[in-house]
């Protein structure tokens, strides 16, 4: 599986009844690692050789999440997907590939494809993300592509955090295909915000639905996030280490610990610091990432303006 520990009895690994997970593809001294990292997280699996073995052993057994041969491309992968959801509608699947395009990447986003990743493969990532695949509720799947040009895409997801990391894996893959690529810091940036929305904007509720677009220009690369709620006033977000000057940075760690939220609160001072331009809407609930090609534009945050705007809460509360 190009992806590998101590090998276990066969007998152990092809106890279908009892698996959750199918992994396609030869058994090869390289996968030994990925399936020592489903071991340790005690998600059982069995193996299939083929794409037709694959669907023989899902007519017989149900399985939460399949996992397709690394050495197969996107496009048999995702024509094995359509064959697959005939047999198990309900089954999570997990595309590994050689390589892949853009187009291939938002061809397996359109067809909601749980992660599509190519090599090289980080085992113990996707053993997480598989162990994600198996507990994740119905209401997690909900990503909606609106519009998927390479230079502008576009989706509509319910707001749930599995969610903003699955999308920010996509992001991150496609980057990679990219002849010029923004900074992998620019995906740190993004994933912050969106956590924020979720979390501060739609109140961590998946019944409500966020937007998102990556657009990339001649000279910059750019995220849009609009969330539900009802916007923030930068002046109103005592939880939040922006609302300091930068010799007292930590005070916002006592408003969160009495509030009882989770540790954190630097979302919004790490996204402007990364970025060249981060710009909110009059309410609050939108926000414009920018990245300069050719980085030598001043960094500009609309915190940091005296004229940004107020009005309730909520994209980068954090």
């Amino acid at each position: 599986m190009g992806l590998s520990a101590t090998s276990k009895p066969v007998e152990s690994r092809e106890r279908s009844s009892e698996s959750r997970v199918l992994l396609i593809g030869h058994d090869q001294p390289s996968d030994e690692v990925f399936e020592q990292q489903l071991t340790n997280l005690h998600c059982p699996f069995a193996r299939a050789a083929g794409s037709a073995d694959a669907l023989r052993k899902l007519r017989a057994s149900p399985y939460a999440v399949v996992i397709t041969d690394p050495e197969t491309s996107i496009h048999e992968d995702l024509a094995l997907v359509e064959e697959i959801r005939d047999l198990r509608p309900g089954v999570r699947v997990i595309v590994l590939a050689p390589f892949g395009t853009p187009e291939d990447l938002i061809d397996a986003l359109r067809q909601h494809v749980f992660l599509c990743q190519c090599a090289p493969f980080n085992a113990k990532d996707i053993a997480r993300y598989t162990v994600s695949a198996i507990e994740a509720h119905d209401s997690s799947a909900g990503i909606e592509v609106l519009s998927a040009e390479r230079d502008w895409i576009s989706v509509r997801m319910s707001c749930d955090l599995l969610n903003a990391e699955l999308l920010t894996a996509f992001f991150k893959e496609f980057r990679m295909t990219l002849p010029e690529r923004p900074p992998e810091e620019m995906m740190v940036a993004f994933q912050e915000i969106l956590n924020n929305a979720i979390e501060h904007g739609a109140q961590n509720d998946p019944s409500k639905l966020l937007e998102v677009a990556a657009v990339r220009t001649a000279r910059a690369f750019v995220f849009y996030i609009r969330d539900p709620g009802k916007g923030f006033r930068p002046d109103a977000l005592p939880h939040a280490a922006i609302s300091y000057p930068p010799d007292d940075l930590t005070r916002h760690l006592e408003v969160r610990n009495k509030s009882g939220m989770r540790p954190g609160g630097y979302g919004i001072l790490m996204a402007s610091g990364i970025v060249d331009e981060l710009i909110y809407s009059e309410v609050g609930n939108e926000v414009l990432l920018i990245k300069h090609m050719d980085g030598s534009q001043n960094r500009r945050s609309s915190s940091e303006e005296s004229w940004l705007p107020g009005a309730g809460r909520d994209l980068s509360e954090s």
